[in-house]
């Protein structure tokens, strides 16, 4: 996450790119954009606004050599050399129009962007900011005309929020320079990350947190939900975060001692695990630290409800994990021919 409190803008210049699938070209600027007062105070926020929550940061890929990566390259010629500005700008829009492989990817404006005063991890540093704007929208542009007003329809880009975005730091550690990345638009999720920024999660906390909590959340919704129902998903998913709050460091064989109750649950999650990261090309570590803002993060992600098909839903507290096994009992009424929910309480809140 950065602070844009002591942000600024000290360059910025617009091109558009085409598709090469559907003979649309690129359009340069030769001249950087000159802000009105209004105009600046617009467009700040609404640059870096995507960047204000994001938990976890990426590092620049290559299959050979990371110097070979375009956008590493060219954001180190910005950071650099400060007359390469423009003409690396358009460098850039020629990298993400040779991304185009498929006639879906769509055409827009790109910003490219020098940013100066962004704090990142009590760090304050200067940063390359890459923006592209896929959807225009429609507003009304009213007119003075013959002494009476009108309205004509306009399209313009939407102040709410940017479709992609990435903000390169002008700061590095262990793995290379950070980098944050918004993509709004995911209708072609390699598209932006893996083909145009060539980036991939970074080698810390986060990354261990996110992965290790998106497999839990897969082994509830394949295998819990469809073998044991709703419920027991639920239950599962609730003590994980209590696990995740409870504990500064996971251990995976402490996680499944102290989650599952029963030894072949925990040969279904090792099964799937290996599955999981099979698929994924990754390996989970099995020892790694929390990262507290990402649980706090997926958390609010998780749904802990039983919709039932009488129009009828429970909803679970997450942060009560042991109050589902007490308090709710699962049954059969053979002359309804029934599944039923019997809940315990004391008084209605």
């Amino acid at each position: 996450m950065i602070s844009r409190k002591n942000a600024s803008i000290s360059k910025c210049i617009i091109h558009k790119v085409g598709n090469k699938h559907n003979n649309t070209k690129n359009a340069f600027s030769e001249k950087e954009v000159h802000f009105d007062e209004a105009s600046y105070e617009l467009m700040l926020p609404f640059l870096l606004r995507p960047f204000g929550s994001v938990v976890q940061s990426y590092r620049f890929n290559h299959h050979a050599d990371i110097s070979l990566n375009e956008i590493n390259t060219y954001s180190s010629q910005m950071f650099n050399e400060d007359d390469a500005f423009i003409e690396t700008s358009k460098h850039i829009v020629k990298h993400l129009f040779e991304q185009s492989n498929s006639a879906q990817i769509k055409t827009g404006d790109v910003l490219i962007v020098m940013f100066e005063g962004i704090e990142f991890n009590e760090i304050t540093t200067n940063a390359l900011g890459i923006f592209k704007i896929e959807n225009k929208v429609n507003f009304f542009q009213t007119y003075l005309e013959n002494n009476s007003y009108d309205v004509l329809v306009q399209k313009g880009i939407s102040s709410k929020k940017v479709d992609k975005g990435c903000l390169i730091l002008n700061q590095t550690d262990a793995e290379g320079p950070i980098i944050l990345s918004a993509d709004n638009n995911n209708y072609d999720a390699q598209y932006w990350t893996n083909h145009f920024l060539n980036i991939k999660y970074a080698d810390d906390a986060n990354n261990h947190t996110q992965q290790y909590i998106e497999l839990c959340k897969d082994f509830s919704e394949d295998i819990l939900k469809i073998s044991y129902g709703n419920q027991e998903q639920n239950t599962f998913l609730a003590r994980t975060i209590d696990f995740f709050k409870e504990n500064e460091t996971i251990n995976v064989e402490r996680f499944k001692d102290e989650i599952f109750e029963e030894d072949k649950h925990k040969t279904l999650f090792d099964d799937y695990k290996k599955n999981f990261e099979s698929e994924k090309d990754l390996v989970i570590r099995n020892q790694f630290d929390v990262a507290e803002a990402v649980v706090k993060k997926e958390k609010k992600k998780i749904k802990t409800e039983i919709k039932l098909d009488t129009n009828i839903q429970i909803k679970l507290d997450i942060d009560a994990p042991e109050a589902s096994s007490e308090y709710l009992e699962r049954g059969y009424d053979d002359e309804k021919k029934m599944h039923y929910y019997k809940v315990f309480f004391n008084v209605e809140a």
